[in-house]
């Protein structure tokens, strides 16, 4: 529970029950995570506004990042680094065809793409799909 406050404060954010949980699910889940599963994980205790406020939020002060699969938009936990200036979220995804999680692989960069004269990268998303070792191990 230390951590959670920890962080919350960290990045500059007032400790509410709400955002504890939200951060705590995250945590306790460890791959990215849609709107709905939070909704589902949290059960009856938030609305539907109020989650989404939650991660609007963390987006922001840069504890969260989006990640977009074939399923559409997830969220997951930013590494350490990031912050509300400055997010470092160029690493690929990887969503297991069997059990649909999809989980950051930080040491995994993106490679440089060299891009037309003109456009202006400001954000990257790299999602690799196939089998995670725990359904391989299975």
């Amino acid at each position: 529970m230390e951590q959670l406050r920890e962080t919350l404060k960290g990045h500059h954010l007032r400790t509410t029950t709400c955002r504890e949980d939200v951060l705590s699910t995250f945590i306790n889940r460890k791959n990215a995570l849609s709107h709905g599963d939070l909704e589902g994980a949290l059960g009856e205790n938030y609305d539907r506004v109020t989650i989404y406020r939650t991660l609007k939020t963390f987006l922001e002060k840069g504890i969260i990042h989006k990640v977009l699969d074939d399923e559409g938009l997830r969220y997951a936990l930013c590494s350490h680094q990031c912050s509300e200036e400055k997010h470092h979220h160029d690493h690929i995804h990887f969503k297991c065809n069997a059990c649909g999680k999809t989980n950051c692989l930080e040491n995994l960069r993106i490679p440089n793409v060299a891009l037309p004269s003109g456009y202006v990268p400001e954000s990257f998303n790299l999602l690799i799909q196939g089998t995670c070792p725990e359904c391989l191990a299975n």
